[in-house]
């Protein structure tokens, strides 16, 4: 996997961007030490700004493409690769997968532990998008339904095609 080199952080993009002021950014500090939490999250939980700036700006911090979800087709069959808990935990979901190479969309690019996981987890290369949380939980809620739906009723998931 390669990683990537960040040389400036989510706060400095979102004001390179014009999507927050300096004086929004040490608010949303202030807060951050006082309630923890990323600050992507932090500035969105203040009215600050959107999921899909800090997406974009993730996009632009991390190199990662950014795919909205909401009109992609997912093959569901790449669900039953990762539990639905653990997409549920790392704010992810498959999309696509070619021999070993599996990509992901998730919400937060930057999570190794996440990735790490799901490569030994499916045995597969991970290859990263970034979306919206939003867009990502409806994605998991639909296509885990349709997995469940799909279940035949041995308590087991269908397989993935391999």
């Amino acid at each position: 996997m390669a990683k990537r080199i960040i040389t400036k952080r989510i706060g400095e993009v979102l004001l390179e961007r014009g999507v927050i002021t300096r004086t929004k950014l040490e608010e949303a500090l202030t807060y951050q030490k006082a309630h923890g939490g990323l600050l992507g999250q932090v500035l969105i939980r203040l009215g600050y700004t959107t999921e899909e700036e800090i997406a974009l700006a993730l996009t632009a911090q991390y190199g990662f493409p950014y795919l909205p979800l909401d009109n992609y087709e997912i093959d569901g069959g790449l669900t039953a690769l990762i539990p639905e808990g653990v997409a549920r935990q790392y704010c992810l979901i498959p999309i696509d997968r070619i021999g070993n190479a599996l990509t992901l969309v998730m919400a937060d690019p930057s999570n190794v532990k996440a990735i790490e996981e799901i490569e030994l987890l499916t045995k597969c290369i991970v290859q990263t998008f970034v979306s919206t949380p939003t867009e990502i939980e409806q994605a998991i809620t639909k296509h885990y339904a349709q997995l469940k739906a799909q279940d035949n009723g041995d308590g087991q998931p269908p397989k993935a095609n391999r």
